[in-house]
């Protein structure tokens, strides 16, 4: 083989790695299974320090996890997923006419971000005015 059809090749093979380099998505996100348990794990957390009030406050406050989604995000490969944890929420007050009970439901919104490995919370967007 001569020297110009040899670095003819090792060209063509060098330029052929760095065109399969540049189409890779970057790091790959955790399983569907294992994100979901992760998001379960913030769920746990964000319901034990909602329900952690001062008792002074006569607030009583309950907070059940009503769903956790996951959902893939095609096209986008440094945030692939997005996940929803869904609060039922119930509060209790004592005042002088006995308990007042308020329910509600509250929704948190978050984006796996494979550069930082982890779940990062997305705030609402704000209502237009």
């Amino acid at each position: 083989m001569s020297k110009t059809r040899t670095a003819g090749v090792v060209i063509l093979v060098a330029a052929l790695a760095a065109v399969a380099a540049c189409g890779r998505k970057g790091p790959d996100a955790p399983a569907r299974n294992e994100l979901l348990a992760l998001l379960q794990k913030e769920a746990d957390s964000l319901k034990a320090s909602g329900e952690k009030l001062d008792p002074v406050l006569g607030v009583k406050a309950t907070w059940t996890i009503a769903g956790i989604d996951v959902t893939e995000r095609p096209g986008d490969a440094d945030r692939p997923w997005a996940g929803a944890i869904r609060f039922k929420i119930r509060g209790e007050t004592r005042d002088t006419g006995g308990v007042v009970v308020d329910e509600f439901e509250r929704r948190f919104d978050y984006v796996y971000t494979a550069s930082v490995n982890r779940w990062i919370f997305q705030l609402a967007p704000s209502p237009a005015p």
